[in-house]
């Protein structure tokens, strides 16, 4: 029996974890919040709003789950809700993390919440603040009338009087869910584009397990409100990649992969083939290569001195097969690589120029690429988040859209080579992927 156009429908505990603003901590409350109902034997979902990368990493570590970025713009409110209602039939939590502030955006996290039927429930950086902490919460709660905030989490918090204060400032119908005092255990470090990456913390579970700890004997043990979401299931995407094998980088220098664009590939047809270009010498044998943003530039040297896997993407580009490259993967394509040192660092040399880093932020936004002259009028929808910049005589063949303000990234087509600093969201346009992959078109 078909699957397409099913309409599931789950009923569990669910809320989206937001706040005033970045900085508050609402990212490790959810990962604590996620591992408290995990270690209590219940089973956790977490989704990301917005196109990140990095926190994603950390939540899946903490729920033992995947983790799927969902945007209404990006991947469009049915996907988001067809993926919620699919979480609630199976487990006892759904969490949302929201992006930015909850009214940040548009679309918001709060869009995402009145869209899927989700309350909101903020988490607050209570320091340096006592009972205007519940004006706070008033703005909030009554900013939107269609926003549902029935309770509100205390961050960072100084000692239990504190804690005391803020809950007698909660003004009538909003309640203080629990107060966070400051611990050690919700520290991550992080660097340009955000955490460092799940990987790379070899006391995470530890550290998840602690912040799990100060949750609960914050009182915050307690499940969200019970919700019923309701989805449809999407079409099965036609077979357009049966009997292609990809290629894909993928390491702790290129780790910037949606999971729902690996899942597109697959159910496309493709087999998928991963490999590192930081220290295996050559690339799969594949009908197409695929690499993705990260963080090359604190590897380079490690990459420029792995010249075999220098030469087999060479190779591969030399053989007329079809390369994308992303953000951090078009940084390996160029002659040169200046890192933050101002080390200059060789690359694989498939397209003219240098990339350097800027010491700022160099792009950001949500962007698309306009396929409409090769695929079906598809298109593909993603982002740009980088802090380089690439020096390349090469002229681009077009630009990407911003959703807002100005022409976005360039998009450069060198042999069978695509590269650009935007990431795409592959669900959006599976033609155009698919065509990408195929060598059948590039961006332009």
């Amino acid at each position: 029996m078909s699957t397409d156009n099913i309409t599931i429908t789950g009923t569990t505990a669910a809320a989206l974890i937001c706040a005033p603003g970045s900085g508050h901590g609402k990212s490790m409350v959810t990962a604590a919040m996620a591992r408290l109902h995990r270690n209590a034997g219940r089973t956790v979902r977490i989704f990301k709003h917005g196109p990140d990368y990095l926190d994603p990493m950390v939540l899946e570590v903490a729920s033992g789950a995947p983790v799927y970025q969902v945007h209404g713009w990006m991947t469009g409110y049915d996907e988001i809700r067809w993926r919620l209602a699919q979480a609630a039939s199976e487990v006892d939590l759904v969490l949302v993390e929201g992006s930015m502030g909850l009214f940040d955006g548009d679309p918001s996290s709060a869009d995402l919440a009145v869209n899927c039927g989700i309350p909101a429930l903020p988490v607050m950086d209570a320091r340096a603040m006592a009972q205007t902490f519940g004006a706070l919460a008033l703005g909030l709660a009554s900013y939107r009338p269609d926003v549902t905030v029935h309770e509100v989490i205390a961050n960072r918090i100084g000692s239990a009087y504190h804690g005391q204060l803020l809950a007698e400032s909660m003004p009538e119908g909003i309640r203080l869910l629990g107060a966070i005092p400051r611990s050690e255990a919700f520290a991550i470090p992080d660097r340009h584009l955000g955490l460092v990456q799940a990987s790379e913390l070899p006391d995470l579970d530890a550290s998840l397990d602690a912040a799990a700890e100060v949750l609960k004997e914050a009182g915050l043990d307690r499940l969200p409100a019970q919700v019923t979401l309701t989805g449809t299931r999407p079409p099965t995407p036609p077979q357009l990649l049966t009997g292609r094998r990809i290629a894909i980088a993928r390491d702790t220098a290129f780790a910037f992969i949606y999971r729902a664009n690996l899942e597109l590939l697959e159910a496309m047809g493709a087999e998928l083939c991963f490999f590192s270009p930081l220290t295996d010498t050559q690339v799969p044998d594949a009908d197409a290569l695929w690499l993705p943003g990260g963080y090359p530039e604190l590897h380079a040297a490690t990459l420029a001195a792995n010249t075999p896997m220098l030469q087999s993407i060479r190779d591969h580009h030399s053989a007329g097969k079809p390369i994308l490259a992303e953000c951090g993967g078009m940084m390996l394509c160029v002659d040169s690589l200046l890192d933050g040192d101002a080390n200059e660092h060789a690359m694989a040399g498939l397209m003219p120029g240098q990339a350097r880093m800027a010491g700022k932020l160099k792009g950001l936004g949500m962007q698309a690429v306009d396929g409409s002259g090769t695929s079906a009028g598809e298109e593909l929808r993603g982002h740009a988040y980088h802090h380089s910049e690439l020096i390349t005589p090469l002229e681009p063949v077009s630009q990407t859209r911003k959703v807002r303000g100005p022409a976005g990234e360039p998009i450069y087509r060198q042999g069978s080579l695509s590269a650009s600093y935007f990431h795409g969201y592959f669900p959006s346009a599976p033609q155009l992927v698919a065509d990408l992959f195929n060598g059948d078109a590039s961006y332009a």
